[in-house]
């Protein structure tokens, strides 16, 4: 095994991990009961995954899929559900309060600084440890929430890029594919922030799960390396007809616009219309958003009837080339030419005269 493939292997699943005990930790900060670290056992199926992976493949990742991102969003997926439906912390304090709350914390935290610089003992740099961990909760809920979805987005991009890659991509699918999530992971960001903000919204639970169901349901693309993976097509495919040449000509192409159309820009404009025509939530950015994701699923369409008028055209061009060289196999039979052997026996009869026609084909090849 590489050693470069197990240090990343290791260190990104690392991440996720610390990444998912922070949302649990904030959850028992927010509930005030300590039963919500069970959360934490959620991890337990990253590293048995993390096991099988070092012993099967090396280190190395999966075709199609990618078993550790998708097990990343199952543990820290539910921390981010229920810091989000504990709506009462959502909304800050003023703000002349919030500063002074936490001019009093960066106070202490220098006073500890300057303490454990004196004395250098155990004990001291404990105390710094705690008030530190008080200085950063005493920061707004809202804040800490948000910042837990930037990172949680941040973290899916950048773990994509360090786990080691499988046998079915290549460094330049990667890079396609990371380009990618860059811009969907902030059209998701932007669908969580604007809509969840809204007052009207959170006074209807049941919108509110709506919303996390959508956004839980858009997370599933990551874990997918379908949207880049090109299959090369054998020869018998044509034969089979229009629906076998289109589905493995363009599977790259319709994975994409299936993940756009069903996963993200879809059901974002379906939750956006409702919010602008049902609740009377309007406002410039979500009228702005609304109308991208209408012109994202109208472009995917005309996509998709793009590629299969493409496919159709080579089908008939395919036909055609078929029936020309049908016709050039049948041409000599027509011509009046006579095999040799009766060619001779004509010579030597002098009975029947040789007459050749012209041919007439375009799409043949002249005769030698």
């Amino acid at each position: 095994m590489e050693p470069l493939v197990l240090l990343n292997a290791l260190a990104t699943r690392l991440l996720f991990v610390l990444h998912s005990l922070v949302g649990v930790w904030r959850v028992t900060e927010v509930k005030k009961e300590p039963r919500y670290w069970l959360l934490a056992l959620l991890n337990l199926l990253l590293f048995l995954e993390t096991v099988l992976t070092l012993k099967l493949k090396r280190g190395r990742g999966y075709k199609w899929f990618s078993p550790a991102i998708f097990l990343y969003l199952i543990s820290i997926v539910p921390s981010l559900w229920l810091l989000e439906m504990h709506h009462e912390t959502q909304h800050c304090n003023s703000q002349s309060e919030g500063m002074t709350q936490n001019t009093s914390s960066r106070e202490d935290f220098n006073r500890s600084l300057m303490s454990s610089e004196q004395t250098n003992g155990a004990d001291d740099l404990i105390q710094t440890a705690r008030v530190f961990v008080g200085t950063l909760s005493t920061v707004c809920e809202k804040v800490w929430t948000l910042g837990l979805h930037q990172t949680f987005l941040l973290m899916l991009i950048i773990g994509r890029w360090l786990l080691p890659i499988g046998g079915g991509i290549t460094r330049d699918q990667l890079s396609q594919l990371l380009l990618m999530f860059v811009g969907t992971a902030a059209d998701i960001l932007e669908f969580t922030s604007e809509t969840l903000e809204e007052q009207n919204v959170r006074n209807s639970p049941a919108l509110v799960y709506a919303i996390l169901v959508i956004w839980t349901w858009s997370m599933l693309q990551f874990p997918l390396d379908l949207a880049v993976q090109y299959v090369v097509c054998p020869s018998s495919v044509t034969a089979r007809g229009f629906t076998s040449l289109f589905f493995c000509q363009y599977s790259a192409d319709l994975w994409n616009i299936g993940i756009s159309v069903f996963i993200q820009d879809g059901p974002f404009l379906v939750v956006r219309l409702i919010l602008m025509t049902y609740f009377k939530v309007v406002n410039q950015m979500l009228v702005f958003f609304a109308v991208k994701n209408f012109l994202v699923v109208v472009l995917q369409v005309y996509r998709l009837v793009v590629l299969a008028l493409a496919v159709r055209t080579s089908l008939q061009k395919q036909s055609k080339g078929r029936k020309g060289e049908d016709n050039c196999s049948v041409q000599p039979a027509e011509s009046g030419l006579l095999p040799r052997g009766w060619e001779s026996n004509s010579r030597e009869g002098s009975a029947i005269p040789l007459q050749t026609l012209p041919v007439t084909s375009d799409d043949c090849p002249p005769t030698p």
